[in-house]
């Protein structure tokens, strides 16, 4: 598989002539403010006027101009970071558009003229672009037309590179290392969207789990090993065998080594991700109405992949080892069932109730064996766990569990870096009795509140260490268009988990 391929950004000081140009609009007091916009094409007002430009975020104009030129307005209201984040996204759709119209057309490739010419845009900042700003908005270039296709199509054209235009009073180096650091965090969410995205009938585990390797081979210092189901059997990972037992294809676990040079006293993270290439919820069965979704069931695991690969590639000095445990969640003769008692990695065991929860049955053998296996600082673990967080927090935020405030301030101001959204939730001592079992040690799904009862079963497997479980039900999937998110798998947590570790440093 090939990550999909993304918009290239830099950061540049000379306009390019007959290059097509976007220039920002932004809000005033009565409305748009056309006065620059226009002065920046040499044109009236009233032009501006008739097109319809507007300064509502995200609202893209294009415009007639002079000389056969090609140009766009684009509305950013005050034109606050976030803002211009969703006006790259925004503007880099409708240069697909008008490119995807043009080679629609029966013309010769040679008379498209400036529509050829938009695979490249220059993008005019204001006097104040900062490094923040740059981040945002090459966010939304860089993922605001991301597509998943499997399609017998020949491709279509795509905008390939913007240049975002700045004073030659800037600081040019230091945007053009935002731009870099933000162009990296959109190729692991793009990497996390194509790994979610794939259907099931090739994403089985061995393939899962195979194709993250494979890439990690490409990264210098990150290694790669691929355990298969007689070495889970060998290790005690009930929780996985159980899990994957149902399917024709046998489940796998993954894990991913950092070690950068000269960094072996440096701190240790432990990353651990959800892998369930397709979940039918086994004998608990899901209802038919959505269940194609599970596809996408296995985000928290591309999540972590598509950030490790970043990680080495950005050469953090932190040692990570991550984990994804890989199944396929089935119904047949050898399905685990409701009732039964597995006995996890360590020894702890777990008492069924139902098969559906089966995310927090395979982390928490990989939790209990990565902890025990590398004495880590921190661990983190990421999936699309329980659908009590959507309600929650609905379809925008990730929910944060935490050993800790200070683990949890953590993932937040991370988050914050990266523009992905965190809520802390509470691990509720009154509950604390609940997760434990007459008969076996654990509880698979205690009553109570889902999305914490699900964390607080998590927690009997991180014996005590620095530790966040990160629940991206909600965030993971999307049905539409907003900022830089388009329908489908999200990539949601994937530059999260990047900072996280940057901050380790």
């Amino acid at each position: 598989m090939i990550p999909t391929s993304l918009v290239e950004v830099d950061v540049v000081t000379r306009r390019r002539d007959g290059l097509p140009t976007a220039t920002p609009v932004y809000a005033g007091e009565s409305g748009a403010d056309l006065a620059s916009a226009a002065r920046s094409w040499s044109v009236p007002e009233s032009l501006l006027n008739a097109a319809g430009a507007t300064s509502a975020v995200g609202s893209v104009t294009s415009l007639p101009l002079p000389d056969d030129r090609l140009g766009w307005t684009v509305g950013v209201e005050s034109g606050r970071p976030d803002q211009w984040r969703s006006a790259g996204a925004a503007l880099v759709r409708a240069v697909r558009e008008r490119l995807t119209s043009a080679s629609d057309d029966d013309s010769d490739p040679s008379d498209l003229g400036d529509a050829l010419d938009a695979e490249y845009v220059q993008v005019m900042l204001p006097d104040a672009a900062d490094a923040e700003l740059i981040s945002e908005v090459t966010l939304g270039l860089a993922l605001g037309d991301y597509r998943f296709r499997v399609t017998g199509e020949s491709s279509k054209p795509r905008l390939r590179k913007a240049l975002l235009l700045v004073p030659e009073s800037a600081e040019v180096e230091t945007l053009r290392q935002a731009a870099a650091r933000a162009r990296e965090w959109a190729a692991a969410t793009a990497l996390a969207r194509d790994l979610a995205n794939a259907p099931s009938n090739f994403k089985d585990p061995a393939w899962l789990t195979g194709t993250a390797a494979r890439l990690a081979e490409e990264v210098p210092n990150l290694s790669a090993t691929v355990r298969h189901e007689k070495w889970l059997a060998a290790h005690d990972f009930g929780g996985v065998l159980a899990v994957g037992g149902g399917s024709s294809r046998p489940p796998r676990l993954l894990e991913l080594r950092w070690r950068p040079p000269g960094a072996a006293s440096a701190p240790h993270v432990v990353l651990v991700g959800k892998g369930i290439t397709f979940d039918t919820g086994g004998i608990s069965i899901k209802p038919a109405e959505g269940m194609h979704l599970m596809r996408t069931d296995m985000a928290g695991g591309g999540a972590v992949v598509a950030a490790m690969l970043s990680i080495a590639r950005l050469d953090l000095p932190v040692r990570v080892t991550a984990f994804v445990p890989a199944a396929e969640n089935h119904v047949s003769g050898s399905s685990y069932r409701p009732g039964d008692i597995v006995r996890h990695y360590g020894g702890t065991t777990t008492e069924v109730t139902n098969t559906d929860a089966e995310g927090r049955m395979v982390l928490a053998d990989a939790l209990a064996y990565g902890i025990e296996q590398h004495d880590p600082d921190l661990v983190v673990d990421v999936a699309t766990l329980t659908g009590a967080m959507k309600v929650a927090l609905g379809l925008r935020t990730g929910g944060v569990f935490a050993s800790d405030d200070a683990v949890a301030h953590r993932v937040r101001d991370a988050g914050e870096r990266v523009a992905e959204n965190w809520w802390p939730m509470p691990l509720i001592a009154d509950h604390a009795d609940d997760v434990h079992s007459e008969i076996a040690d654990v509880r698979q799904c205690p009553p109570g509140p889902g999305g914490v009862m699900a964390a607080m079963f998590l927690r009997e497997f991180t014996s005590g260490r620095p530790w966040a479980h990160l629940d991206i039900a909600g965030p993971g999937r999307a049905e539409r268009n907003y900022a830089e998110v388009v329908p489908g798998a999200t990539g949601f947590a994937a530059r999260t988990l990047i900072e996280v570790v940057a901050g380790m440093q």
